[in-house]
């Protein structure tokens, strides 16, 4: 069999036909999994031809084997995918999707040009099937020939319209290749026009020429491996191989071998600076696998991302961390020898564990437990770059007071995380020449604009903080650490100091069970849910439960309690369960409580409001 990297559009260059057997399962990629890696993986090729970076490594986006099929000289040479159909299927339709916006956007040219790569031109036999690049499963052709010829948005949804059975609460399902298609046309669409918060890259630029530069992308820096099998080569048993289970070589394995490698090469002493700064990396903790956002990979992986992120000050794609590391070593020489560069390595993963480790008076202890528990790991490389500095420890805890106050509000204001990899990577690029300091970190917060990125005003998270119901807002973690800071405000010096060894939880003070033990504002029951269904919207004990139901969800009607202790207070009426947490709880947070006779709308109304002024203090903008 013959190996080659080819360029993506090249794979769809020549008049051939890539046909999937059909006893391959038919198309099952998905957004979260797959498509959105993709894009992302485009996206940054995108940026990079925008920002003239063009000398970049190529990207891979994995491999593909094909085996040759006979075929009469007259016909349209044809291909058997033996592996990678699942991404093939997905790149051709991505060319569909990248087609169509180009024509939509004016760039008549560069579409037509596209075609040649997505339909099949010239002479066949049967050209109702030949014309098409690649031919999926049965099951998976309607949709893919829709995909191809509709050529734009609006036609594929006439073709495919919403369906929402009798009494479904939930429309029914698109075929996935109308669902491919339409996502990546929308993520082309943000990218190239921008959105109401934010303005796209290089829009000086016409957006023909801007496509135009992300077409060479295409061209250039997006690359497949394709394998062509051979005569007398087993299809099956190769496919096999390539899908058995095997222990795969880890990014830091890698590196390892290429930096030691190295240092032979230099003549420094490989077996001395392994002993002194690499043998702790091949530990059991670095190998564990970890959850940061949708990834988990081993905390090596993790550590290595964000320290390029952090030297290059550049987003940096995980499952391309060697490629980059080469090119950033033999680009850009930042070391004068290895050893340098085992010393940076040595001293960033002691800091990058200090992030995970809970060690006491540490300036930036509360910033790490917060990006711990709201799962915000696009902050690392901003972080890596300041502990390398030399800055005073009471200037990094303020600026990680005010890096958690912009991600706290932003949560609690059901603001888009999306963007908080440019937004940090920004910040330390405009702070690598400087010595950082709070003021500067504040200010280039409150200077960003839109959605995607505001820091949000008092009055907006005033709004947000009072108004949210929170379970919708945070998940319980995120509430218990929420709760544990506001607990903070209500001590002082003059303190004992209570340590709480039993987990926390979330109890509602007036119960989401209520109905049995609490009374309406005027007496009256309330209306179960199956009743909530029939009355009228303007039936007064209807808008009464709704506001009560609503009430009940916001951060004034949220506390925190001992795990036994919760499971204990249910759905009691308001008497026993303030006696029941005066009794058993120490937390100064529900201190208060002990004067409430009545637990109502309006006193839940009033404990938000008052916990809101203690979150100003601790999140101050």
């Amino acid at each position: 069999m013959k190996a080659n990297a080819i360029a993506l559009v090249a794979l769809f260059e020549k008049k051939m036909r890539l046909e999937v057997p059909l006893f391959q399962r038919p198309y099952v990629w998905t957004e979260n999994l797959q498509w959105a890696p993709l894009w992302e993986d485009i996206e940054r090729k995108f940026a990079e031809y925008l920002e003239g970076r063009a000398d970049v490594p190529v990207h891979f986006l994995g491999a593909l084997v094909l085996d040759q099929k006979q075929t009469p000289a007259t016909h349209v040479e044809r291909r058997l995918v033996i592996d990678g159909q699942q991404r093939l299927t997905t790149l051709q339709v991505f060319l569909n999707a990248f087609r169509d916006f180009c024509r939509a956007s004016g760039a008549t040219a560069l579409a037509d040009e596209c075609t040649n790569y997505t339909l099949n031109k010239g002479m066949m036999p049967d050209p109702d099937v030949d014309k098409f690049k690649v031919w999926p499963t049965q099951l998976d052709r309607p949709a893919f020939m829709a995909v191809v010829e509709s050529e734009s948005p609006e036609e594929l949804k006439k073709r495919y319209p919403l369906v929402k059975q009798k009494w479904a609460r939930k429309f029914d399902d698109r075929p996935k290749l109308v669902d491919c298609y339409l996502y990546f046309y929308s993520q082309l669409s943000e990218f190239f026009n921008g959105n109401n918060d934010e303005l796209p890259l290089a829009n000086e630029y016409p957006v023909d020429q801007r496509l135009e530069q992300c077409f060479q992308a295409l061209r250039n820096a997006l690359m497949v491996v394709a394998i062509d099998l051979e005569q007398g080569d087993d299809a099956q048993v190769i496919f096999e191989t390539l899908n058995a289970r095997g222990q795969a070589l880890l990014p830091a394995d890698l590196l390892r071998n290429y930096i030691f490698l190295r240092a032979n090469r230099r003549g420094e002493n490989a077996e001395a600076l392994y002993a002194k700064y690499w043998s702790d990396f091949d530990a059991q903790y670095w190998q564990e696998h970890v959850s940061q956002g949708r990834l988990n990979r081993p905390r090596s992986d993790l550590f290595m991302q964000h320290f390029l992120a952090s030297q290059q000050t550049t987003d940096i794609p995980i499952g391309h961390l060697y490629v980059e590391y080469r090119h950033w070593i033999e680009r850009h020489a930042p070391f004068a020898n290895v050893e340098d560069e085992l010393k940076a390595l040595s001293r960033n993963r002691a800091n990058f564990k200090s992030l995970h480790d809970v060690e006491p008076d540490r300036p930036y202890n509360s910033l790490a437990q917060f990006l711990k528990t709201y799962d915000i790991g696009t902050v690392y490389p901003l972080l890596l770059l300041l502990l390398d500095g030399d800055i005073d420890p009471e200037e990094l805890a303020k600026i990680c007071a005010v890096i958690e106050s912009y991600l706290l509000r932003r949560s609690v204001c059901l603001m888009t995380n999306k963007n908080y990899n440019r937004v940090f990577l920004n910040l330390a690029k405009s702070l690598k020449t400087k010595t950082p300091t709070a003021l500067q970190v504040s200010t280039y917060f409150s200077e960003l604009r839109g959605d995607s990125t505001e820091w949000p005003s008092d009055e907006a998270f005033r709004a947000a903080f009072e108004g949210n119901e929170a379970y919708r807002v945070l998940n319980a973690p995120r509430l218990v650490y929420l709760f544990t800071k506001l607990n903070n405000t209500f001590t002082s010096s003059k303190t004992e100091t209570i340590k709480v060894t039993d987990p926390l939880t979330v109890e509602h003070l007036m119960p989401q069970g209520w109905h049995s033990h609490w009374k309406l504002p005027d007496g009256s029951d309330g209306v179960d849910e199956i009743g909530l269904f029939d009355l009228d919207e303007s039936d007064e004990r209807a808008k009464a439960t709704r506001a009560r139901n609503s009430a009940l969800q916001k951060i004034g009607n949220l506390t925190l309690v001992r795990q036994g202790l919760n499971s204990s207070l249910s759905n009691a009426a308001w008497e026993d369960k303030r006696k029941q947490i005066m009794d058993y709880s120490l937390l100064p947070l529900n201190l208060p409580l002990q004067g409430i006779e009545t637990w109502d709308e309006t006193t839940i109304a009033a404990r938000s409001k008052s916990l809101f002024g203690r979150a100003l203090t601790i999140w101050p903008r």
